[in-house]
């Protein structure tokens, strides 16, 4: 088999792996997308609702105490619970995100492996620098 041919096959091969890669890249990239923009519209949804039922659950209380002596106390406590809320949310989001697996990653693994695999196949087929010697 001539040198021409051998690299005209490793360059064959090395084109095909990559195409190979570049659709798992894509179908990933794909997944990801589908993904985020789901969560964002479902956490859009939950946001106008979740707004209107508090803004409706603070104008009840607001409402009932108003008569009271103890208006500016359940305004106050409603605004300590809120704001307890809002920041243990704040931290549960920052957990998840922190959570999230690397996106891409069966992508990186392949690069890798085919990285360790061309990396083996030149260093057992390169001569040494001195050239083979018959002693």
């Amino acid at each position: 088999m001539s040198l021409r041919r051998q690299l005209g096959m490793i360059a064959a091969s090395l084109a095909a792996m990559l195409r190979t890669r570049l659709e798992l890249f894509g179908l990933e990239l794909a997944e990801v997308r589908g993904r985020l923009f789901q969560a964002i519209g479902l956490a859009f949804a939950a946001a106008i609702f979740l707004t209107l039922a508090l803004l409706v659950f603070s104008l009840l209380v607001a409402v009932w105490f108003w008569a009271t002596e103890y208006r500016y106390l359940a305004l106050g406590l409603l605004a300590l619970f809120y704001a307890v809320l809002g920041a243990w949310l704040l931290l549960s989001a920052r957990r998840q995100l922190d959570a999230i697996s690397q996106p891409f990653a069966a992508t990186i693994q392949e690069l890798g492996r085919d990285a360790d695999a061309l990396g083996a196949a030149v260093s057992v087929h390169v001569p040494p620098a001195g050239g083979y010697r018959d002693e």
